[in-house]
C-alpha cells in the first residue's frame, strides 16, 4: 500500500517570533486540510513548525505561503522545516526523527493530524487493500510517531502529544466502519499511552469537530460546505494545542 518516501528537507523562512514563548510544533499530514490550516495559524503566531506529507509539491506551496507572510519583516530564515514522507513507513519516521533532532531538536509539540478514510461503503464491500490503508494511516502511522519520538521527549523530560481523533472515534455511522475503528483505535492508544509517559509529558486525543475538508466531503457529499472551514477552525484549534499541560493527559477532549 505504501512506499518508503525519501525525506526531503526544505527549510524556509519563518515568521516573527514570540519570544520566550515559542514553541516548535511538528504536524503530520501538514499539506492539505486541519494541518495545513493549523500550520498556517501556528506559524502566524510566531512559532517553528514541523510539517511532513506525502506531498512534496504542496509542501512547497505551504512553504511559500509562509515565506510571503514573512516576507515584510525578512527575518527568522530557517524557522520551519518540511519533510517529503509517508508515516506509514516506520524507517521513513526513523529518518524523520533523526533529520528533526538535526536540525531543530526535540519539538515541544506533536500533532498526529495524517489521516484518510474509506470510500462510503458496508464493511463487507470495503476491499482489503482500502481497509488496510486507512488503519495504516490512522493508526500505525500514529504509533511510528510515538514509537521514535517518545524517547527523544522523555530524555528532554518534557513534551506534549496530541493524537487526532474523531466524533467518530466516540461514536459511530454506517458505511465508514473502517474510519471508525481507526478513530477507537486511536482513543485507545492514547489513553494507554498517557498511562506510561512519565511527569512533566501528556498524550491527548482531539476530536477537532465536524470541518469542511476533502475527507469529510467524502462521506457528506456536497453538504460538507455547511460546515465551517479549516482556517476558521484553526485559531480554535491552536489556542487549546498550545496551552496543553501535563495535567491534560489522557484526555479525550474536542475543540
Amino acid at each position: 500500500m505504501t512506499t518508503t518516501a525519501t525525506l526531503n528537507a526544505v527549510m524556509n523562512g519563518g515568521v516573527g517570533a514570540s519570544g520566550g514563548g515559542q514553541k516548535t510544533v511538528l504536524i503530520t499530514g501538514v499539506s492539505r486540510g486541519l494541518g495545513k490550516a493549523l500550520a498556517l495559524e501556528i506559524a502566524n503566531r510566531g512559532h517553528s513548525i514541523i510539517g511532513c506529507s506525502r506531498s512534496q509539491d504542496k509542501l512547497k506551496s505551504l512553504q511559500s505561503q509562509l515565506s510571503s507572510s514573512s516576507s515584510s519583516d525578512g527575518n527568522d530564515n530557517d524557522k520551519h522545516l518540511f519533510l517529503d514522507l509517508d508515516v506509514c513507513s516506520n524507517s521513513s519516521v526513523q529518518e524523520l526523527a533523526r533529520v528533526v533532532m538535526e536540525k531543530k531538536g526535540v519539538p515541544d509539540i506533536i500533532v498526529n493530524n495524517a489521516g484518510t478514510i474509506n470510500k462510503n461503503n458496508r464493511l463487507w464491500e470495503v476491499p482489503e487493500e482500502e481497509f488496510n490503508s486507512v488503519l495504516d494511516t490512522n493508526v500505525k502511522g500514529i504509533a511510528n510517531m510515538l514509537r521514535h519520538f517518545i524517547p527523544l521527549m522523555i530524555e528532554k523530560k518534557q513534551g506534549i502529544i496530541v493524537n487526532m481523533s474523531s466524533g467518530w472515534g466516540r461514536s459511530a455511522a454506517a458505511q465508514v466502519a473502517p474510519y471508525c475503528a481507526s478513530k477507537w483505535a486511536v482513543e485507545g492508544l492514547t489513553k494507554s499511552v498517557a498511562k506510561e509517559l512519565p511527569s512533566g509529558m501528556a498524550a491527548v486525543a482531539l476530536n477537532p469537530g465536524v470541518i469542511n475538508t476533502d475527507m469529510l466531503a467524502s462521506c457528506f457529499g456536497t453538504s460538507a460546505s455547511l460546515y465551517q472551514a479549516p482556517d476558521s477552525w484553526a485559531p480554535k484549534a491552536a489556542d487549546m494545542i498550545l496551552n496543553l499541560t501535563m495535567a491534560d493527559n489522557g484526555s479525550s477532549l474536542s475543540v
